[in-house]
């Protein structure tokens, strides 16, 4: 995942140094206070487990 053609959206609550994520075939997620670092990338299955596993839901 390129991170310069890439989309990547942050949360409205952020104040500018958050993380920022891109939904696509591979969910990327990127540090927007580090402009030239890596994306870590994650299939969307694995994306829902870590979502479940911070918010405390239980995955079907």
């Amino acid at each position: 995942m390129d991170r310069k053609s890439t989309t990547f959206v942050k949360s409205s609550y952020s104040d500018h140094q958050c993380v920022a994520v891109a939904r696509e075939s591979t969910v990327g997620v990127i540090d927007t206070k580090d402009e030239t670092g890596s994306v870590l990338t994650a299939t969307p299955a694995a994306w829902r487990a870590f979502l479940a596993g911070v918010t405390g839901e239980r995955q079907s």
